[in-house]
C-alpha cells in the first residue's frame, strides 16, 4: 500500500486540529481514493516464505493478521493519536474494552488502583468487582478531592484511574494535580476523556499518562458502532498495552473503524455546536430553579477549574429532580428527546442512571458515587435548542415543576 505524500508523522504532527481530525492518519491504495478504504481482511498473503517470516519477528513492515492490526485500524489509531497529542494510539472492540485493556495490561496480583467514585457503572464493576478476584486492591476516592488520592497511595499502588467530566454526577478532577501526583510517585494516571474528547479537553498537556475512550459516543458522533481507544506514549502501548491485547483480542471491528474514521472529520464542529446548545438548555432549565450538575454553569462549584482544563463545557449534563417517580414522568412526558442510555449522539437522549447505566451498583453503591434517585441525564444534540427547550418545559410541567 502506497501512503499519500506528506503523511509523515513529522509534518501531520505541525498541523492544527480541524485539518489533524479530516487528515491525520490518511492510507492511500494505488486507487488513490479521496475517502479512506474499508479493508474487510482477517489475513493477508505474502510473496514468500521468508517475508513472512520476517514481519512475524519483527524485521519487516507489513500486515500479518488482522487482531495484530488492519490498514482500517491503522488509519483511525494514527489520527486518534494527532488530535490527542499522542505518541501512540490502538483501538478496541468497545469503550469497555478500552478501559479493561488499559489497567488489565499493566495490573497484577497484588497491585493497588485508586479510582475516582464517580464512574461510568462498568467502569465501577470492573474496579470494585473484578478487579478483587484477581487479587488486584482498590480504594474508591471522591475524585474532586486533591488531597484524598494523596491520602490512599500505598506502596503497591500502580494506577490513578477516573473520569473528568465524570458520569453521570460530571465531578470534575483537577488533571495537573492528581496527574502531576501520580507521576512523582511512580503512578500511571489513565484518564476517561469519553465526555470531552480531544476536541474539548487534552489530559496529556495536564500531565496524564494514558487517555481512554469509547470512542461509540461523541468520536463516532451518530450512535452507530461500538468502538474503544487508548492513547499514551509508544512504550506504553507497544510494550504494555499490546502484548495483552494481541493475546487476549479485543480487537476493533475494520468496518467500525472506518465509521469512526468518518466522525472524526466533523468532531470538532459537532462538539463545538453541541457544547453550545447544552449551554442554552442548561441555563433554561437553572432558571427554572431545577438542581444542576454542569459545571459549564458559573454557579457550579468546579467551574473555574473546568475552564481552565476545557475549551468547552461538552454537551451532557444532569439534573436531579425530587425522586425517580418525578424523574420517570418527565422522561415519559418527553416528546422530541429520545429516553436513551447512550451519549455523544446528535440527537438529544436522556437518561434515568440509577435504573440504566449505574443500576448494578445497586442503591449503597450508587449512593456512595453520588447518583441520585431523582437524577436524569440529558445528552444534547444537534436540534435547535428552542425546540429542546420547549420539550423540556412542557414535560416539567407534566412533571409536576
Amino acid at each position: 500500500m502506497k501512503r499519500t505524500t506528506g503523511q509523515d508523522r513529522s509534518v501531520t504532527s505541525k498541523w492544527r486540529p480541524a485539518t489533524q481530525a479530516v487528515r491525520g492518519g490518511t492510507w492511500r491504495s494505488e486507487q488513490g481514493e479521496t475517502s479512506e478504504a474499508l479493508f474487510l481482511t482477517s489475513g493477508y498473503s505474502y510473496d514468500s516464505a521468508e517475508e513472512v517470516a520476517a514481519r512475524f519477528q519483527g524485521e519487516a513492515v507489513g500486515m500479518v493478521y488482522s487482531r495484530f492490526q488492519n490498514p482500517s485500524l491503522a488509519m483511525l489509531e494514527e489520527r486518534i493519536a494527532l488530535m490527542e497529542g499522542a505518541e501512540s494510539c490502538r483501538v478496541q472492540a468497545s469503550g469497555m474494552a478500552a478501559m479493561t485493556t488499559a489497567l488489565l495490561c499493566q495490573l497484577s496480583a497484588g497491585d493497588h488502583i485508586v479510582a475516582g467514585r464517580a464512574a461510568f457503572g462498568s467502569c465501577r464493576w470492573i474496579v470494585d468487582n473484578l478487579f478483587p478476584r484477581f487479587g488486584i486492591e482498590k480504594t474508591i476516592v471522591d475524585a474532586r478531592d486533591n488531597q484524598a488520592w494523596e491520602a490512599a497511595i500505598r506502596p503497591n499502588t500502580k494506577v490513578f484511574f477516573f473520569e473528568t467530566p465524570a458520569n453521570p454526577t460530571m465531578d470534575v478532577v483537577d488533571l495537573e494535580y492528581v496527574c502531576g501526583l501520580a507521576r512523582s510517585r511512580g503512578i500511571v494516571s489513565v484518564v476517561d476523556n469519553a465526555f470531552a474528547t480531544a476536541a474539548l479537553q487534552r489530559p496529556l498537556e495536564f500531565g496524564a499518562d494514558v487517555v481512554a475512550y469509547s470512542a461509540t459516543k461523541l468520536m463516532e458522533g451518530q450512535g452507530r458502532v461500538l468502538l474503544g481507544a487508548v492513547c499514551g506514549s509508544a512504550e506504553f502501548i507497544n510494550d504494555v498495552l499490546l502484548p495483552f491485547q494481541r493475546n487476549t483480542g479485543p480487537v476493533a471491528s475494520p468496518f467500525n473503524a472506518w465509521v469512526v474514521l468518518k466522525g472524526l472529520e466533523t468532531l470538532g464542529l459537532r462538539a463545538h455546536k453541541q457544547s453550545e446548545n447544552a449551554m442554552l438548555v442548561a441555563k433554561f432549565l437553572d432558571g427554572r430553579g431545577v438542581r444542576m450538575l454542569f459545571p459549564g454553569l458559573p454557579g457550579h462549584p468546579q467551574h473555574n477549574l473546568a475552564a481552565r482544563q476545557m475549551d468547552k463545557f461538552g454537551n451532557i449534563f444532569s439534573f436531579v429532580l425530587k425522586d425517580r417517580a418525578q424523574a420517570f414522568a418527565m422522561l415519559n412526558a418527553m416528546e422530541l428527546i429520545d429516553i436513551s442510555n447512550n451519549i455523544g449522539d446528535s440527537k438529544s437522549l436522556a437518561c434515568h442512571p440509577a435504573s440504566t447505566t449505574h443500576n448494578n451498583m445497586g442503591p449503597e453503591g450508587r449512593a456512595e458515587a453520588g447518583v441520585e434517585e431523582g437524577m436524569l441525564r440529558l445528552n444534547v444534540g444537534l436540534e435547535d435548542p428552542d425546540d429542546l427547550i420547549e420539550d423540556l418545559d412542557q414535560a416539567l410541567a407534566k412533571a409536576g415543576l
